[in-house]
């Protein structure tokens, strides 16, 4: 009985909290080591946020709660801040029947069949997704409500990360649908648009950034040929699921329910300006791509904390004028 006992010990071991298998994961001491400073990171969060949703009811954005969101948001008060900061408690509230009545009606088999096609690569690392008893039914029944909803923009690839770790956090198939609803047409407005200008804008538009901050890397960059398309399209298209270590996603969220996709461009300008020594060093286009795509694994991206904090702090004011009227440029350019 004590062999079954340590066998089941090293089996539970190898999933995270989320049910990901970090069996074959090679930051898996550096993920043990950085969790166990972590944690009483969030046991101090959870003490503030818990005297902040104790009271029920709307949560109005303010300073501090602004403050909270950037600092993280604990694991168990999640699905409640981020619906009605997103508006997505509304949004369900004055809409009762619509999820289900999208399920019952009548349907879009090419849309169907092409959601059917992404169910078994989303997330098969994850105990919930990897068998057909998990959550890929309440996927499914996500995607394709959420496509039906919006037939302008339908479903693409993409959609499907998001989605699924929402369901992970959320463990609520209603819920998830207006989260995903607000992201499409008020957080993220035309990411998912056909054609995806609005996310080829906001790549240029992080090159821009870099070129803002960064003169000297900018050039660089531009010198060796990468292109910036090369850089953040699954960055901007998954909203950093299925790319970065999930407690960073989750803490990217925290921000971007609150404060919109400015955060994603601070992210990911952060990720590129954190390694800025590392991509000088390479002097042709196949390091260079190697090189951007080894920052999203190591360490420094395993550290929500530390990374969210310079992202803020390290990268100064992000005027939404000035943002703003940068994307608007950037729009202009990919329409050419």
């Amino acid at each position: 009985m004590g062999e079954r006992k340590d066998v089941d010990n090293t089996l539970r071991s190898q999933v995270d909290g989320y049910g990901f298998d970090r069996s074959h994961d090679p930051n898996s001491d550096a993920y043990d080591d950085f969790m166990a400073s972590y944690l009483p990171v969030l046991a101090r969060r959870e003490s503030r946020w818990k005297s902040l949703v104790s009271k029920g009811g709307d949560i109005a954005k303010n300073r501090k709660v602004k403050r909270f969101c950037r600092k993280g948001i604990p694991n168990e008060h999640r699905k409640y801040v981020w619906m009605f900061l997103s508006g997505a408690e509304e949004k369900k509230r004055m809409n009762p029947k619509t999820y289900k009545l999208l399920l019952l009606g009548e349907k879009d088999t090419t849309v169907v069949e092409t959601i059917a096609l992404d169910l078994h690569r989303t997330f098969p690392e994850n105990i919930y997704f990897s068998t057909k008893d998990g959550l890929r039914n309440s996927l499914s029944n996500v995607l394709i409500a959420v496509s039906h909803h919006n037939p302008d923009k339908g479903y693409c690839q993409g959609l499907n990360f998001i989605a699924g770790l929402l369901l992970l956090i959320v463990k609520d198939e209603e819920s998830v649908f207006w989260l995903m609803d607000c992201l499409m047409n008020k957080i993220l407005p035309d990411f998912y648009s056909p054609g995806m200008e609005a996310v080829k804008a906001e790549q240029e538009l992080l090159g821009e950034i870099i070129k803002w901050k960064d003169p000297a890397l900018y050039q660089h960059m531009e010198t060796v040929g990468v292109h910036w398309c090369l850089v953040g399209t699954k960055w901007f298209m998954c909203l950093f699921a299925d790319v970065l270590p999930t407690e960073t996603v989750l803490r990217i969220w925290d921000c971007m329910f609150y404060e919109g996709s400015k955060v994603l461009l601070r992210v990911s300008a952060m990720l590129i300006l954190q390694n800025k020594e590392r991509l000088m060093a390479c002097d042709n286009f196949t390091s260079m791509v190697n090189e951007l795509q080894s920052i999203i694994k190591n360490p420094q991206s395993l550290n929500c904390h530390k990374l969210m904090k310079h992202c803020f702090k390290r990268l100064g004011s992000f005027p939404h004028s000035r943002i703003e009227k940068m994307r608007l440029e950037c729009l202009a350019r990919v329409g050419d």
